[in-house]
């Protein structure tokens, strides 16, 4: 991470927005545990080894290749999950051996959590001042699905990642934001948005400069795509397929890229067997994103924010399969609740009473739809 400025990262407003953040998501940890107890299960295994949580751990422990599922057509490769977050796993149980594996995922996905809602908030303070920046990590840890941020998932360190490199964008520090942004490309398949958005940046400081650039721009613009084009070549070059390999393995376990058509057979199908709860807060929580995507695009924000949620955005709306799973893909894209926060902390200015009330019910919404995402829905998370 790039190193602390006297100006303030660790000022009172951020630790105020962090004690908020960690407040909201131990609530919804703790809401989880609960239910887990209430259900007959282990509240470590139900947040530690959740659904897409148990590939990172079989990664972690015994490498690629480990674990394949099959189901008729349907073939569940391990090499469809990117590595740093089960390296990290793997690094941080060697240092700490008495820890169980599910237990150093939870530590990997909380540090990481709240490294990312201090770099959410330096975004927003710099943007638009310290009681929005506040307002915007709030509302980032009460998502309908931010309880993946209390989960061992990899959203939480790509948050972390995208944040600090998008930070470092806008502060111009080109190096910090492509090395960063090549981790981030190393934590998830959708973090290629934050190379997009270093690339997106370092190009437009170029025109802008008519060419008069250092090479720390040069550098940091080639290493962003670094990460995620190493690993996509990797599986490549495992698979036989150096071009295609990765794309047929994601194609394997029903997820390609259709603009959207599979989607929408998807949500058809979902409508008429599928849970009726999750699918219906699922297909309303894209739609909000949409249209927080247009207030971002009016609202005139950084080009790097609106390139990073732009291309989150493509990807969620144009990819096939797991539709249930969507608002978890957008809970990084957290420049979509700038308006949001603009609008709330206004609010807050003028009549605190009601973005209290505002905020309370989204806490008592994100608390509750939390449990019952993980614990209760058989929707794959």
């Amino acid at each position: 991470m790039p190193r602390p400025r006297r100006s303030g990262r660790w000022s009172a407003p951020a630790l105020t927005a962090l004690g908020l953040f960690a407040a909201a998501r131990l609530t919804g940890a703790a809401a989880v545990v609960v239910a887990a107890r209430l259900t007959g299960q282990h509240p470590l295994g139900v947040l530690g080894r959740t659904w897409d949580s148990l590939w990172y751990l079989g990664i972690a422990a015994h490498g690629y290749g480990a674990r394949t599922l099959h189901f008729g057509p349907v073939v569940q490769s391990d090499l469809a999950f990117f590595p740093l977050y089960p390296a990290l796993i793997r690094a941080l149980h060697t240092v700490l051996p008495f820890l169980s594996g599910g237990a150093c995922g939870l530590l990997v996905a909380w540090t990481a959590a709240l490294a990312a809602a201090l770099g959410i908030h330096r975004i927003g303070t710099r943007l638009h001042g310290p009681v929005t920046a506040g307002v915007l990590v709030v509302l980032w840890g009460l998502l309908p699905h931010a309880v993946v941020l209390s989960l061992g998932y990899t959203e939480p360190l790509l948050s972390a990642l995208a944040a600090w490199s998008l930070a470092a964008v806008l502060d111009r520090n080109w190096l910090w934001a492509g090395a960063l942004a090549a981790l981030a490309g190393l934590a998830r398949p959708n973090g290629c948005a934050v190379a997009a958005a270093v690339v997106a940046a370092a190009a437009a400081e170029v025109v802008r400069r008519r060419g008069g650039v250092t090479h720390r721009l040069w550098t940091g613009a080639l290493l962003a795509p670094a990460g995620w084009c190493a690993y996509v070549g990797w599986v490549g070059v495992r698979t036989g397929d150096p071009l295609g390999g990765y794309f047929a393995v994601q194609r394997r376990w029903g997820s390609s890229f259709d603009l959207g058509a599979g989607a929408v057979r998807t949500v058809r199908g979902l409508l008429l067997h599928g849970d009726r709860f999750v699918v219906p807060t699922a297909l309303l929580t894209v739609a909000l994103a949409v249209l927080l995507y247009a207030l971002l695009l009016l609202g005139r924000a950084p080009l790097p924010l609106l390139v990073y949620s732009g291309v989150l955005l493509l990807v969620t709306l144009g990819g096939a399969g797991f539709f249930a799973s969507k608002p978890r893909f957008l809970v990084p894209a957290f420049p979509l609740l700038l308006p949001l926060a603009c609008a709330l902390a206004t609010t807050w200015r003028t009549r605190p009473a009601q973005a209290l009330t505002v905020l309370g019910a989204l806490a008592g919404f994100s608390t509750a739809y939390g449990a019952y995402l993980v614990v209760y829905a058989h929707t794959p998370l």
